[in-house]
């Protein structure tokens, strides 16, 4: 069974309440019911987790290393700031999907910058709640496909390194071999 780490940033913890205008009336309790639902029909276990702190959800991702298969994170306003949850995410090599609830690209110049996009398998921005699902969607697919019912337990920046090593392949295949990997 896959399992994957939901990590919710700063203030989402005031989710139903908080600039309704932006981000919506349902509070996180029922985002994580539905993360929760959706995972029960895939066949995912997933494990969701919220925190106002960077430390500790540096922590968390460290953790899922051998935790988990895959991440979905909502780095909040850490999504802009945040080198040390960027380094987390890459460190662990793990199959990660960053998720905002508004666009952050139509938002305050400032929001535009993700440090966190670099490093992530995709970033899903402004559909609210449904982002979250499509993430796990998404997640479950990618994780399926590429057999990675466990994770790798060589980081990514060493996976990249080998692959460089190696020698060329077709398209299909080197298109084939990166399905595995966290860019």
């Amino acid at each position: 069974m896959l399992r994957i780490l939901v990590v919710h940033g700063p203030n989402l913890n005031l989710l139903g309440t908080r600039e309704q205008s932006i981000y919506g009336t349902l509070s996180l309790d029922a985002l994580d019911s539905s993360i929760t639902k959706l995972a029960k029909e895939l066949g995912v276990q997933v494990n969701l987790c919220q925190s106002n702190n960077e430390g500790e959800l540096v922590t968390w991702i460290q953790e899922a290393q051998t935790r988990y298969d895959g991440i979905i994170i909502n780095p909040a306003a850490y999504t802009h700031t945040s080198v040390a949850i960027r380094d987390a995410i890459a460190a662990v090599g793990l199959p990660t999907v960053e998720v905002h609830l508004s666009n952050i690209h139509q938002r305050e110049e400032f929001r535009h910058r993700s440090y966190i996009a670099g490093v992530a398998l995709g970033q899903i921005a402004g559909l609210g709640p449904t982002g979250y699902l499509l993430a796990l969607r998404g997640l479950h697919d990618h994780l399926t496909a590429s057999g990675r019912q466990k994770k790798m337990s060589t980081p990514a920046p060493a996976r990249r390194r080998a692959k460089e090593m190696q020698p060329s392949r077709s398209r299909s295949n080197d298109r084939k071999q990166s399905e595995g990997s966290t860019e």
